[in-house]
């Protein structure tokens, strides 16, 4: 990354008879850190936004000759960079009930004896809640855009939820065919088509909503041929996504070897699910042809290295996501859910990217900062399909801008931008966030919700599903 320090702006680069434009806000920052083609870092600069757009990014100097702004955000002692992007997150189903699964059951038990009884107690209310929580979560540390793990049941309350919040995301409804239980996933094939169809007719925008549905499966080995094959379809006729989950654990290789005598990519290639519009989330359990496959496809994968690491799916001894990049896979960055990950916290999902190669496999070259920071912003934006939108501070795009606060103590003293933004900081540092030119966080905390209220009804409902779930409280320690 080239860092820019602006030289004094002569008087008569901009005429005086040319007045400044007027734009609503004008963001300023110590540094701003674009993530533009030649991945720029300008020293005292800032950002023009006008409606829901960057007009310009450059010096503050330069800016200030150019525009007259409704209002002001920012300084100098700030970090702007563009909003980061969570490739793959559950919103509901875990956010209620965080920390209540114990972290030492190995992936299957995990899944099917824990989460899928929690999911499954979840209210309409509740998943209201949770939604609400997670993208607090997500826009306090500095998320503005996410793609959801399809664990929704009631989708519309949860889009009126979201779009309240006003965080940017790509949501859809729990859909698969084949598991029996719980009771109320319980779906035919028919069934399960028809429903992504309604979702999709309903919800789906290909020209820019800031919620809108994609075609979400829950994946592993819970889909028939033709529901993927549906699945696909679907998303091709209404121009958005399809996202799922593959081979985190050897569940879904030796499934799909019994069943097809094929290992899970190489199956769905020949079904004809992965284009350039899907993404696939953890993919730890490949082998080195499907990782071509996924390159050769264009696919995305969702890396979520919390869960890897906390659910023991063997990622630094066999995760190939190294070659998968070398390979020219679009390889973004997602937290998952909060009994995987227990956070929402992209910034710090990003510095375990950028730290559990290096160690694996002994090369500190492997994920350098710069890269971590391009795989949660730039791949992020790519796996969604919102490249053209979303990913980098420039003028067109967006306006998703977050400011992190460099008066605090892991920020001093500041020499080197990405180094802070990946290795020494995290979210707790994020002051200010801008969806759409919106602002909705402030000082570290929500505009559009009240927050103190938000912890006692989580509270509340997150004691109430456990309790209906009826699954035990396993924490070691007693609590007195």
């Amino acid at each position: 990354m080239t860092e820019i320090t602006p030289e004094p702006v002569a008087a008569s680069a901009y005429p005086a008879t040319t007045p400044p434009e007027r734009v609503d806000t004008l963001i300023r920052a110590g540094h701003v850190v674009t993530m533009n083609a030649t991945r720029d870092i300008i020293r005292r600069g800032a950002v023009a936004v006008n409606g829901d757009r960057i007009v310009a990014v450059g010096p503050e100097s330069e800016l200030r000759l150019r525009y007259e702004a409704d209002e002001e955000a920012g300084g100098e002692r700030f970090v702007a960079t563009p909003g980061l992007v969570n490739s793959h997150i559950h919103i509901t189903g875990e956010p209620l009930t965080r920390g209540y699964v114990p972290d030492d059951i190995m992936f299957e038990e995990n899944v099917f004896g824990w989460l899928c009884p929690l999911y499954s107690t979840y209210t309409a209310a509740d998943e209201r809640l949770s939604a609400t929580l997670a993208a607090v979560e997500m826009l306090r540390t500095g998320t503005t855009c996410f793609l959801e793990a399809g664990t929704i049941r009631f989708l519309e309350d949860v889009i009126d939820a979201l779009s309240s919040v006003g965080i940017r995301g790509r949501v859809g409804r729990w859909t698969w065919d084949i598991p029996p239980e719980p009771d109320v996933y319980r779906r035919n094939t028919d069934e399960a088509i028809a429903s992504l169809e309604s979702d999709l007719e309903d919800f789906a925008s290909a020209n820019g909503a800031r919620i809108s549905a994609w075609a979400i499966l829950v994946g592993h080995t819970t889909a028939s041929d033709p529901l993927w094959q549906a699945a696909r379809a679907l998303a091709d006729e209404h121009g958005v996504g399809l996202s799922f989950h593959m081979s985190p654990a050897q569940m879904d290789p030796d499934g799909f070897l019994a069943e097809f005598g094929q290992r899970p990519i190489h199956h769905l290639a020949e079904l004809g699910v992965l284009s350039r519009n899907t993404a696939l989330t953890h993919c730890v359990r490949v082998d080195d042809r499907e990782v071509a496959t996924l390159a050769e496809t264009g696919a995305s994968v969702a890396h979520c290295p919390t869960t890897a690491l906390k659910v023991a799916y063997g990622v630094t001894q066999v995760g190939k996501m190294p070659e998968m990049v070398r390979a020219g896979v679009n390889v973004a960055i997602g937290t998952d859910g909060n009994n995987a990950s227990n956070y929402s916290d992209l910034m710090r999902a990003t510095y375990l990217v950028a730290g559990i190669f290096k160690d694996a496999r002994c090369d500190p070259q492997m994920f350098p900062a710069e890269m971590a920071f391009e795989m949660a912003t730039l791949s992020g934006a790519k796996a969604l399909g919102m490249e053209g939108e979303i990913g980098s501070l420039e003028a067109g795009k967006k306006a998703d801008i977050v400011l992190h606060d460099t008066d605090r103590p892991e920020w001093r003293p500041l020499l080197n931008v990405m180094n802070q933004l990946v290795w020494s900081a995290d979210g707790r540092s994020v002051h200010t966030v801008f969806v759409d030119g919106n602002r909705v966080v402030e000082d570290g905390r929500m505009l559009s919700v009240d927050e103190e209220r938000l912890w006692a009804q989580c509270q509340e409902a997150g004691e109430a599903i456990c309790l209906r779930s009826g699954l035990p409280d396993l924490a070691k320690f007693p609590v007195i």
